[in-house]
């Protein structure tokens, strides 16, 4: 027979309660479940004990850097499972665990009310009374009182009586016991007395789960509509260079087109070494201003402004003037370099070799990047290196900068990203950092986990109505809901789909509709996007011909084709109705027709009900009937409802279970409808809210 083994000094035998299934929580708590400020914190658990004792429950939360935890009581649920909610009031990082004890007060209270007998029931009173009086030790003098005296009169009622009271001792005398074990139970059981009792009870023998790690962010991290654009192709005389002032210039044109975020590539020294020319050519002509992504020249790396595009002065100039408008600047995080960085001559420990002592430049057979360096992040001085990229981040933060769109970050360590990202958000709470990592499922969320605020996402290239709806139905309610927070873009400067290329104006309204509708944040790359560019530099290819990564744009951005018109209503529609500003409540309604996809949001409250119907095939009209009774839409009973069609301001009226629907893709592509309800007034006429 083996031996027993040593008692574990470090823990309570005594603990009984068992905590288990927290939920939400990510790997274990390995990383942080996320929030914005104005969410709600819901957690469930399992908790419960042996035997049929009562167990009792808290929520417990805490700034990260507060020692002090903040409690609320949680609330059994069904089959031993408990809730409790916490409202998100401020931006920053968080803990959070569940306590779960045997709750002896409670099981005294609910076992005191099933006896009968009254020598069992005057026994009970007494050993309520001391729980009572434990109580009262930690209560303020007032309640201390009341709790004390509620406790002497369970504690000194009469051997020959089950109640404290004359009456019902003149009861008990005349053989009449129901009397007294009513005033012995109800004094037992007052409700009032009770409530303030379990507030100052001890949970004895508590166990504490594991704690867990909670971001809270600014909305923005959860909803707003992304511009991306570069500033060389801002100049209003074809030709000429932009820079910072020209790129102020356009934000009257973004603010009319509602967006929040203006995203710049790279706005630093462009490297001359192996410069690529229009179209990725090899070799650069003369005046080829070569990619933004080559960072770094003689005049500066990560921290200088091009030249060509103007000084740190300018730069201030256009965070101000975006402020007026409301508009925030994102820049892009690019940590890769151009021969001609400075890193290379005063680091060249960060960067690989080859065996003739040249610097390894990028590759991604086939593909090839001369102009560019890698960083070296297995190199042997790592730790300065991380240093120096994170305080590149800083730098730009001290600017005002809260906003960074990160460059293939999967190619990057990612031990480095979760340091910096934390680091920075050290000294920046409400920066946001969106991954644009178009990589393997897996490997993007685990960028999600480690920090990055939002993730672009597979969106560009689902097409079809099951891609979409599998897609984003993941997206909003797969596990990864608590940690990764979808960016849609139709496009980018990399990304020009099929469905772009061949579907024409009619594709690039379909695209914008459902980003925007689908995804409570969303981008574009424009102004190629709403002038609908198209063309590819090669059949097969996704890369855009004479792409202004190579070379300086003029853009027509009053054309009459232009769609900014309807990119200002989406962007007006999703500013008006808090349905759309969130992904958690998204469903797909049934349709008879594959061409025709319908999704539903609707807000926090229910009362903002928004519907969208999008033609997916943009060459031809498309009908069908929407299957969806009016419950569907959050509206009780029978009687019709309007439709309001928010994109031409048509309205509807649907009633029953299916409804019609028809899209020409020649007009408008989509429907974006806000459910009104009916309501009849005093004066017994009927109008819609």
């Amino acid at each position: 027979m083996t031996a027993p083994g040593p008692i574990d000094a470090s823990a309570d035998g005594r603990a009984r309660a068992v905590i288990e299934a927290v939920t939400p929580q990510v790997d274990a708590g390995r990383f942080a479940v996320k929030r914005v400020v104005g969410e709600h914190l819901d957690v469930e658990a399992d908790c419960f004990a042996d035997g049929h004792d009562v167990v009792a429950a808290r929520l417990l939360w805490r700034p990260e850097n507060e020692s002090a935890w903040r409690e609320v009581p949680m609330a059994p649920l069904a089959n031993d499972r408990w809730r409790a909610g916490v409202l998100l009031e401020a931006v920053g990082a968080y803990r959070y665990t569940v306590r779960a004890w045997v709750d002896a007060f409670a099981s005294w209270r609910r076992d005191f009310a099933r006896r009968e007998d009254p020598a069992d029931l005057r026994t009970a009173a007494r050993v309520g009374a001391t729980l009572i009086a434990d109580a009262a030790r930690r209560a303020g003098a007032g309640e201390r009182a009341r709790l004390e005296a509620w406790a002497d009169a369970l504690a000194t009622v009469a051997p020959d009586t089950t109640a404290p009271d004359t009456a019902a001792r003149d009861g008990v005398a005349r053989g009449d016991t129901a009397p007294a074990r009513r005033g012995l139970r109800d004094l037992g059981l007052d409700p009032a007395l009770g409530a303030l009792a379990q507030a100052h009870a001890e949970p004895r023998f508590a166990v504490t789960h594991p704690e867990l790690p909670l971001v809270v962010d600014r909305e923005r991290a959860r909803f707003g509509a992304w511009y991306e654009l570069f500033p060389r192709s801002t100049s209003a005389v074809p030709g000429r260079h932009g820079t910072l002032r020209d790129t102020a210039a356009w934000l009257p044109y973004l603010a009319e087109l509602g967006f929040d975020m203006l995203y710049l590539p790279p706005i630093h020294p462009v490297g001359r070494t192996k410069r690529k020319g229009r179209n990725n050519a090899l070799a650069a002509g003369p005046g080829d201003p070569g990619s933004p992504w080559a960072i770094g020249a003689a005049e500066g790396g990560h921290t200088a402004i091009h030249p060509e595009l103007g000084t740190i002065a300018d730069f201030r100039r256009l965070m101000a003037a975006a402020r007026e408008r409301n508009i925030e600047v994102a820049l892009d995080v690019a940590f890769q370099c151009s021969p001609d960085h400075p890193y290379v001559r005063e680091h060249p420990q960060w960067f690989r070799h080859r065996a003739d002592g040249t610097v390894q430049h990028a590759e991604n057979p086939p593909k090839m990047y001369e102009d560019i360096v890698p960083l070296d992040f297995e190199c042997d001085d790592w730790r300065a290196l991380w240093r120096e990229l994170a305080d590149v981040m800083l730098f730009w933060a001290a600017e005002g900068v809260r906003a960074f769109r990160v460059d293939n970050p999967h190619t990057k360590s990612f031990r480095f990203w979760e340091w910096a990202i934390a680091e920075v958000k050290r000294a920046h709470p409400d920066a946001v950092f969106l991954a644009e990592a178009f990589t393997r499922p897996k490997v993007m969320h685990h960028l999600a986990k480690l920090g990055f605020s939002q993730s672009y996402t597979y969106f560009a290239w689902r097409n079809t109505r099951r891609e979409l709806v599998d897609y984003l139905t993941e997206l909003a309610h797969g596990p990864g809901r608590e940690y990764l927070r979808p960016n849609a873009w139709p496009n980018t400067p990399d990304i020009l789909t099929e469905q772009l290329q061949h579907g024409g104006r009619a594709a690039f309204a379909a695209r914008l509709v459902l980003a925007a509708t689908l995804a409570a944040s969303y981008g574009v790359y424009g102004p190629a996007f709403e002038l609908a560019e198209r063309a590819p530099r090669a059949p097969g290819s996704e890369e855009y011909r004479d792409s202004e990564k190579y070379e300086l744009r003029h853009w027509e951005r009053d054309r009459p084709d232009s769609l900014a018109p309807l990119v200002a209503r989406v962007n007006r529609i999703r500013r008006e109705n808090p349905a759309l500003q969130s992904n958690e409540s998204l469903r797909f309604l049934d349709i008879d027709n594959e061409q025709l996809l319908c999704a539903l949001k609707s807000s926090a409250d229910g009362e903002n009900v928004i519907v969208a119907v999008v033609n997916l095939d943009p060459h031809h009209p498309q009908s069908g009937w929407v299957d969806a009774g009016p419950d569907a839409f959050g509206l009780a009973g029978d009687a019709p409802w309007q439709m309001h069609e928010l994109l031409t301001g048509a309205r509807y009226l649907w009633s029953g279970r299916r409804n019609f629907v028809s899209l020409d893709p020649a007009k408008v592509p989509a429907h974006i409808f806000r459910v009104r309800r009916r309501v009849r007034t005093e004066r017994d006429f009927d109008y819609f809210l």
